[in-house]
């Protein structure tokens, strides 16, 4: 059971933030961070105020159930409303539980998504571009810009490899669940007996890291030059416009040969860089912290094999909170990738306190 108090809070911190920004008395530079507070709290205080008022509407109705006098027509509409009333507030608790969910610090930010195809071959591929395809009208029903940084095309039609960033509110937050092994049962067009044929994707969300949050020294950078062509190149370029940045200290290697200019496959590279070490070092944090990664659903472990689209049934499975979506179809067309990433998000709610115990 949520504490009421704890949803009494949001909205008295709502109403006290809505009087401070519309009194005009208010420090410029706190500004645009209690602006943000209260338009994140706006996102959720209607939530608040009806989970507030359940109780007062349940006695209203009880009051009637209870009454000698009431006919039978009014008894059975006060139990049909009484009995909504109950599924529409356990689902307001799960939407405030998730909100009042301990933040990672990264939840805010944007996100850099690297699909790349596993085990399975052409098939691998395909599923590649199925998954890209996917958090493709997940993005454009969230209304969150998407911006292509790297595509690598298979024989097959599919994609080697793409990544891409998602620009928004709250990316990090909700995408950071789709880090891991993807994987597909399905009869490859090709496949003439029939038979089902397993293959995978490996999905890795980095937090899109800035300048601020990571410094990365200009002498702890290799950067190489070369003409772009060949697998991932769009066209054979005669000029060296391709760029491979190595980042000495910690190993990892970029390389970026979409674009014409060597300027801008500099900057992509170093966008894609800057998130991966960022990335690193977050993870060798929270493994230094266990306890504290034993109580997170999302992170970002790309070798844990996370969830799996069966195509000859229709049903798409989390093996982490070992739910079964029936319903493959709207699932890969985005419809319904919120009812599963709120389930990841209330796994993750409970785990965390769970620890608090």
């Amino acid at each position: 059971m949520l504490p009421l108090q704890k949803v009494k809070e949001i909205v008295s911190k709502y109403d006290s933030l809505e009087k401070e920004l519309s009194s005009g008395n208010i420090d410029p530079k706190q500004f645009a961070n209690k602006s943000k507070e209260y338009a994140n709290l706006g996102n959720i205080i209607s939530t608040a105020k009806e989970y507030i008022n359940f109780d007062n509407e349940k006695k209203d109705l009880e009051q009637i159930l209870q009454d000698q006098t009431s006919d039978k027509e009014i008894i059975e509409m006060a139990q049909k409303d009484l009995e909504d009333l109950d599924k529409k507030r356990k689902n307001n608790e799960n939407q405030l539980k998730i909100f009042l969910l301990p933040r990672d610090e990264d939840d805010d930010k944007n996100a850099i998504v690297e699909i790349r195809a596993g085990t399975g071959g052409l098939e691998a591929s395909l599923f590649c571009s199925d998954l890209f395809k996917m958090y493709e009208k997940v993005c454009s029903k969230k209304k969150w810009q998407l911006e292509i940084i790297n595509i690598s095309k298979s024989e097959a039609g599919g994609f080697k490899e793409v990544i891409f960033s998602v620009n928004g509110n709250d990316i990090y937050s909700y995408l950071k669940y789709e880090s891991g092994v993807h994987r597909v049962q399905r009869i490859p067009e090709t496949e003439t007996q029939g038979r089902v044929h397993t293959s995978a994707a490996t999905v890795a969300v980095l937090p899109e890291a800035e300048e601020v949050d990571i410094q990365i020294k200009e002498s702890d950078l290799r950067i190489d030059v070369f003409r772009a062509g060949g697998p991932g190149g769009q066209s054979v370029n005669t000029t060296d416009s391709a760029v491979r940045i190595t980042h000495l200290p910690s190993g990892v290697v970029v390389s970026q040969q979409d674009e014409k200019s060597q300027h801008k496959n500099k900057a992509k590279a170093l966008k894609i860089l800057r998130s991966r070490v960022y990335e690193a070092e977050k993870r060798k944090k929270d493994l230094e912290r266990s306890s504290n990664r034993r109580s997170q659903i999302g992170t970002g472990d790309r070798s844990e094999r996370i969830r799996t689209y069966n195509f000859p049934q229709g049903r798409v499975t989390d093996h982490r909170i070992n739910l079964t979506l029936h319903k493959l179809d709207e699932f890969l067309s985005g419809e319904i990738h919120e009812e599963m990433n709120e389930q990841l998000r209330l796994k993750e709610q409970d785990l965390k306190l769970e620890g608090l115990k």
